[in-house]
């Protein structure tokens, strides 16, 4: 496994606006860094631009390496990054098993077929190969979409508001689940909420241009997983 890491990261608007000045960060190897700030604070533009795929229109200098291989010049498919949404973006018009082939790279077809009843199973779905996603509850869904992004052996985890939402009983069955499937992948969650926030992770706070990195400070064990 690989690090993270950002060098010298500036983002700006096509009107000049400053998103982001001069940041950098290194994330390790099952290692959790929150990324929070107002909304329009360039929250989801870093993440973007992780993945080449920003707006053009955004200004943009710095790079991003895993490792000792810089991706800025690879695209989005080369990069290696797994990427979480808020909507899981489940294809309608393929089975619970067929979207989890989508995302698994080589293999032949009986070692690929093995690997995504593995999954399904580690991740409580098992038999659910079939399965419309439209007859899935939130929750499976959301275990399904994490489980298609693993598949496709990402070398680092992009989450964006990946738990807001389910209710407050599906956030955190969902988060446990996020934490022990990526626990050797470096992470970057953007969120709004400190509860959907590790215990031992780092939080990035970005607004105005202004960031600071700092160890995140848990009143209760019960904001954490």
């Amino acid at each position: 496994m690989h690090s993270l890491r950002v060098d010298n990261l500036s983002l700006h608007l096509p009107n000049g606006q400053c998103l982001v000045e001069d940041l950098s960060f290194t994330i390790e190897p099952g290692s959790v860094l929150a990324l929070m700030g107002p909304s329009g604070s360039g929250k989801s533009s870093i993440l973007s631009w992780l993945t080449g795929t920003a707006d053009s229109r955004i200004s943009a200098q710095g790079s991003v390496w895993l490792g000792e291989k810089k991706l800025n010049s690879l695209p989005t498919e080369k990069r290696r990054l797994g990427l979480m949404l808020q909507q899981d973006y489940l294809f309608p018009h393929m089975s619970v098993g067929e979207n989890l082939y989508f995302g698994l790279r080589g293999g032949t077809r009986q070692s690929r077929r093995d690997r995504v009843r593995q999954s399904l199973a580690d991740a409580g779905l098992a038999g659910m190969e079939d399965r419309d996603p439209a007859t899935l509850s939130g929750g499976q869904r959301a275990r399904v979409s994490l489980v298609r992004t693993l598949l496709s052996d990402p070398c680092a985890l992009l989450l964006d508001e990946p738990f807001s939402g389910l209710d407050t009983a599906l956030r955190e069955q969902i988060r446990r689940f996020t934490w022990e499937a990526a626990a050797k992948l470096p992470v970057l969650l953007v969120t709004h909420d400190l509860a959907d926030i590790p215990l031992d992770a780092r939080v990035l706070t970005i607004g105005e241009c202004n960031h600071s990195v700092g160890p995140l400070r848990v009143q209760s064990p019960t904001q954490a997983l």
